[in-house]
C-alpha cells in the first residue's frame, strides 16, 4: 500500500529530518547502476516555492533512491496537468486538493499522493491606503484572479464568502494593472508577490492569506496517473521519499546548489527573492506545519482532505465518485 512518509517528524526535529531520513534508508548498488527515468512537471517556472525538489536532484537524492529525475518547468503558456494524464510526465505538481476531485468529475485518471504544502500560500493583495481592513472588505474591489484560480480557490470564495465573479478581470502574470487601480486587489502567494510589489511599487500591500480565512487546501501536492501506481508503486514511492527529503534539506540545510540550478532555469530569479521566500514559508510554516507536525512532511489526512473544503464540490458529484475518490485519499495517506 502506497504511504506517505515512515518517519513521523515533529517541528522541534524538521531541521534534521533530512539527516535521519538519509540514515534510515539504505542505499543499494542496484538503485546507484540502475536509475529509472522520471520526469516531473512543475505548475510554474522554476522558484523557491519548487526548491526541495530542485534539492533532491542537485544533491543526489534522487540518486541515492535509484531515481534519474529531469524536471520540467511549467509557466503561464505551459499545461503540464495535460502531460501528465496523457503519459508524456509522470509526476505534476499540482497547485491544491480542489485539483484533484475535478479529475475525478473530468475522469482524469490522475491521483494525489503527496501534499508538500500544508498551507496554500495563496494570497489576495490590496493597496494599503484603501480602507480595506477586514477579508470581507476585498467584495468591494476588482479582482485580478487567473483562469487557474477561478476554477478553484475562486469557487470557494464564492461560496463561503459572497464573492462575485463580475469583479474578476483576468490575471496575467503583470502586476501593473493591479498597480494602477487602488481599487483593485490581485492574487498572489504569500512567499512571492508581497515581494515583488514591494520592490516596484515602494509600498508593502495588504495581504490576506486564503488559509487564515478557512482555506485547508493543502497545496503543491505531487500527482502521478492511476496505472503508474498500480504497475509501479515502488517508484511512485522513491520519488515521494525523495522528495520530502529534498524539502527538508532545502529548509534547513545547504540549498546553494539547488537554488543554482533554479536560477539556471530560471534566469530571472534573483537571490533577494529566493532568500525572501525561503524565510516566507519558514515563517508559515508553509511545509512543516498542520498535520506534518505529526504525520511527517507531504502527509494527506483525508480528514482535511475532504472536509469541510470540498463539501460544496462534491455535492456536485455523483455519489460513487465520491466514495471511490475518498478511498483513494486514504490509500494514499496511509502510513
Amino acid at each position: 500500500m502506497l504511504r506517505i512518509c515512515k518517519v513521523t517528524m515533529t517541528l522541534k526535529k524538521s531541521a534534521a529530518c533530512g539527516l535521519a531520513l538519509l540514515a534510515l534508508t539504505p542505499v543499494t548498488v542496484a538503485a546507484q547502476q540502475r536509475l529509472d527515468k522520471v520526469s516531473f512537471g512543475t505548475n510554474w517556472v522554476a522558484e523557491a516555492e519548487h526548491g526541495g525538489h530542485y534539492q533532491a536532484l542537485a544533491d543526489g537524492t534522487y540518486r541515492r533512491y535509484g531515481l534519474d529525475v529531469t524536471i520540467v518547468p511549467g509557466g503561464p503558456n505551459v499545461n503540464n496537468r495535460i502531460l501528465l494524464a496523457v503519459g508524456k510526465l509522470d509526476f505534476f505538481m499540482s497547485a491544491n486538493t480542489l485539483q484533484s476531485f475535478d479529475a475525478v468529475e473530468q475522469k482524469i485518471p490522475t491521483l494525489a499522493v503527496a501534499a508538500m504544502f500544508q498551507k496554500d500560500p495563496q494570497v489576495l493583495m490590496a493597496h494599503p491606503d484603501a480602507g480595506i481592513e477586514r477579508f470581507e472588505d476585498l467584495k468591494k474591489l476588482t479582482l485580478f484572479i487567473s483562469k487557474e484560480g477561478l476554477a478553484s480557490y475562486f469557487q470557494w470564495l464564492k461560496a463561503d464568502f459572497g464573492f462575485s465573479e463580475a469583479q474578476v478581470k483576468p490575471y496575467t502574470s503583470n502586476p501593473q494593472p493591479f498597480l494602477a487601480d487602488k481599487r483593485s486587489a490581485m492574487q498572489g502567494y504569500v512567499t512571492s508577490e508581497p515581494f515583488v510589489i514591494e520592490k516596484r511599487a515602494r509600498f508593502k500591500p495588504k495581504v490576506f492569506l486564503l488559509a487564515d480565512q478557512g482555506f485547508s487546501s493543502y497545496s503543491t501536492l505531487i500527482e502521478t496517473r492511476r496505472d503508474l501506481v498500480a504497475k509501479k508503486p515502488d517508484l511512485v514511492q522513491r520519488f515521494v521519499d525523495a522528495s520530502i527529503i529534498g524539502w527538508m534539506n532545502y529548509l534547513y540545510r545547504d540549498n546553494r546548489a539547488a537554488n543554482a540550478l533554479i536560477k539556471k532555469q530560471n534566469p530571472e530569479m534573483t537571490d533577494e527573492l529566493l532568500a525572501y521566500s525561503i524565510a516566507t514559508m519558514k515563517q508559515y510554516g508553509i511545509v512543516d506545519s498542520g498535520d506534518a507536525a505529526t504525520l511527517g512532511v507531504g502527509a494527506l489526512a483525508v480528514r482535511r482532505a475532504v472536509p469541510p473544503l470540498a463539501r460544496r464540490h462534491l455535492l456536485r458529484l455523483p455519489s460513487h465518485l465520491v466514495e471511490r475518490h475518498q478511498a483513494e485519499l486514504e490509500m494514499a495517506a496511509a502510513r
